[in-house]
């Protein structure tokens, strides 16, 4: 029996397959990869990555297709696609690459601010997990505990005008590095928001990244006394005061993290909030 899906679904389809096999879909695998397709609507940026072995089945069912729809549909490998994006010139053509990158196609992120938080080295890191769509764009500072002070109304009212994915950095008192990535920008808002995109992460010492597990879609939630990233199970992965003073990192269902921090409960020293603007 086949399954239909529309092409607002696609989008989906991709961040679902991302997060619940990335060994074969995330850039830190090191074991060879097979070769990969897409699955692309034509002249439309929609796309889902599939194995080789998968294509030729899932081809004869466009080649003879049931709804007349299939035939704007397409298989094509990653590599043609990258090729007829770098050809294209003509307005239509200008879309985004699909998320799925080989490994060292990423670049690392341009900060147009000094940042006090994130080196090289974490960049690095970080730049393997972020989305395609916030490659090859300059991040700019949108809010400083030691610029801006220490304040989460000020933080939103920072964010009030933005509508990018940001990138929130915390260094606490015991000197270490975590945060969260967030598909959407930081506001309050009265139920969760956010996608599958939006992940948590820690040096601490060593690099974690601990994206969407699935099991819900607690990604983010804020009011005037705190801000949270994270839920489920009577904990969240992230949370913040509304001083940005004192924090707390559990274990929670929506990212299957451990404690970002070496404390539980831990007290900031400097946090950081970045933006990719195209």
């Amino acid at each position: 029996m086949g399954v239909a899906y529309s092409v607002g679904e696609v989008d989906h389809l991709y961040t679902f397959f991302v997060q619940w096999s990335p060994k074969n879909y995330t850039k830190g695998n090191k074991k060879p990869r097979k070769s990969r397709y897409l699955i692309r609507e034509k002249h439309q940026n929609r796309y889902v990555v599939v194995e080789k072995n998968k294509a030729s089945a899932i081809n004869k069912l466009l080649s003879n297709p049931v709804d007349p729809t299939a035939k704007n549909w397409e298989i094509i490998t990653v590599k043609d696609s990258k090729r007829r994006l770098s050809l294209c010139s003509s307005e239509d053509s200008e879309a985004e690459e699909p998320e799925y990158q080989e490994e060292g196609d990423y670049a690392l992120p341009v900060l147009s601010n000094h940042s006090l938080l994130l080196e090289d080295h974490h960049l690095e890191r970080l730049a393997s997990h972020m989305p395609a769509r916030t490659q090859e764009y300059p991040w700019h500072l949108v809010y400083s505990s030691a610029v801006h002070g220490s304040s989460l109304k000020t933080l939103y009212r920072n964010m009030a005008s933005l509508d990018s994915p940001v990138l929130l950095v915390i260094k606490d008192m015991h000197k270490k590095v975590f945060g969260a990535f967030s598909s959407d920008p930081f506001k309050v808002s009265k139920y969760c928001y956010g996608t599958g995109e939006t992940f948590l992460f820690s040096f601490n010492p060593d690099f974690q990244a601990y994206k969407w597990s699935g099991e819900n879609s607690y990604f983010v939630s804020g009011n005037v006394e705190s801000l949270q990233i994270g839920g489920g199970g009577g904990g969240f992965g992230l949370w913040l005061d509304a001083d940005l003073y004192r924090g707390a990192s559990f274990s929670c269902p929506t990212f299957r993290n451990e404690s970002l921090s070496t404390h539980e409960d831990f007290i900031v020293q400097d946090l950081e909030v970045w933006t990719v603007q195209n």
